[in-house]
């Protein structure tokens, strides 16, 4: 497969939720979730002759948004984060600006972002564990295996207003545990 075989006009109807489920746990704010997504397509289409077909679409968009979140946390715990490259950018809709940058294909990884790759799934891992039981599968089905609202409602007979409130407590937890254990 070849960036021929890349639809980026579909990404958005496609991945979006996915990637904003997998985003909003790990950042635990809606506006940066989005933010971030969004940069993940950008560089997605930047990089789009990269794309070597080793994986699918989905995979090697969640793979871009991985480095995503990890340099906005490394901008957020950084005082260096300052001295990037901005362009400006106008269309027929909007202004603003963009970080420059070169986005690679992501399974062409070095040891360091292998090992960061690691560190970072260790710790969610372990994050994952200390939810209670009831709340880490419903949370595994709904945010991490996409499972549909309503078969996880069935299973588990709650409604989707609970299914919502139990996913939040999840993220929030998730999101308290990796700020002490990860960064």
């Amino acid at each position: 497969m070849s960036s021929h075989m890349l639809d980026p006009e579909q990404w958005v109807d496609r991945y979006s939720d996915y990637l904003y489920n997998y985003t909003i746990v790990r950042v635990n704010n809606h506006l940066v979730a989005q933010d971030i997504i969004s940069e993940t397509f950008l560089a997605g289409l930047k990089s789009k002759d990269n794309f070597k077909g080793e994986a699918s679409e989905r995979t090697w968009l969640t793979a871009i948004l991985k480095r995503k979140i990890i340099d906005h946390y490394r901008k957020k715990n950084s005082k260096k984060g300052k001295a990037e490259v901005h362009i400006n950018y106008r269309d027929e809709d909007s202004e603003g600006d963009w970080l420059e940058e070169r986005v690679e294909d992501p399974f062409d990884k070095t040891a360091e972002d292998t090992l960061e790759n690691e560190e970072l799934g260790v710790a969610i891992f372990n994050c994952l564990e200390t939810l209670k039981d009831k709340q880490k599968e419903i949370f595994k089905k709904k945010t991490i295996e996409g499972f549909d609202t309503d078969a996880i409602c069935n299973e588990y007979n709650i409604t989707p207003s609970n299914l919502w409130v139990i996913i939040h407590r999840a993220r929030k937890s998730m999101a308290e545990c990796l700020e002490k254990s990860w960064l």
